[in-house]
């Protein structure tokens, strides 16, 4: 007779390392959609990135709320993660609108997309926290709208766009190689064995094209990660019809 074995998950310390980073990118995503509404063209712009920013923090709240129930220190698990888009940011500084809204679409897309894979191999209840936080796609699918009509008639800003995606995402890159390396924890979830209840497809902001997404049969590991990554952002771009 065989026996079923019971499903092994990551360990309190490298959960709350996700959960702190998690939280901190929403409360980077707070900084930024806060700017956003100062930013922004118009009056219906500024109410929906206020609000945005609104529930960034809701989010960013839930997630140490979990902190707290696994024995974590919340203030100590989001500040392991205070500066950790800094050199992102000062390599990255938009120069027009149209920039700004696609460093957010595909800067956060990638992190998010981290945040899910490294999340495969959280508990059950930390898991569908942080998919169901990453979820709000309201605000990415503002922004494609947006670069959409911004670039339907204008081949010229269609083609900026495209570049600045490349280097947006290039150091979107950069950042996912040093949290691996400095941060064990994240590091050690991308090579858990993953739970089999959690071999689910990677989510992605793209609406369904009638070919299902691969299903995930084993924890990535980091040159895995950059693939899948990659292939995410590919699809991203894709999206508006630009080149990845």
């Amino acid at each position: 007779m065989t026996r079923e074995r019971t499903p092994r998950h990551a360990s309190v310390t490298d959960t709350v390392e996700l959960l702190g980073l998690v939280a901190q990118l929403e409360d980077n995503a707070f900084g930024r959609y806060a700017a956003d509404a100062a930013n922004a063209p118009d009056a219906e712009g500024r109410l929906l990135y206020s609000r945005f920013a609104a529930q960034a923090v809701e989010r960013r709240d839930r997630v140490l709320e979990r902190v707290s129930e696994l024995g974590g220190d919340p203030a100590q698990a989001i500040a392991r993660y205070t500066t950790v888009l800094d050199d992102f940011d000062a390599r990255t500084q938009p120069s027009t609108w149209w920039e700004r809204l696609l460093k957010g679409y595909v800067g956060a897309g990638v992190s998010d997309d981290f945040c899910r894979i490294a999340a495969r191999n959280l508990d059950p209840t930390s898991r569908d926290l942080v998919l169901d936080v990453l979820d709000d796609a309201a605000q990415a699918e503002l922004s494609v709208r947006s670069l959409e009509n911004a670039c339907a008639e204008d081949e010229v800003l269609t083609a900026r766009l495209a570049l600045w995606g490349r280097r947006v995402v290039g150091e979107s890159l950069q950042i996912v190689q040093r949290l691996l390396i400095n941060h064990p924890g994240l590091a050690r979830l991308m090579t858990h064995p993953e739970p089999a209840e959690a071999r689910v497809a990677p989510a992605t902001d793209a609406p369904a094209t009638g070919a299902a997404a691969p299903v995930v049969a084993e924890a990535a590991a980091p040159g895995k990660v950059l693939n899948e990554l990659t292939a995410q952002h590919t699809r991203r771009m894709s999206r508006l019809k630009f080149t990845a």
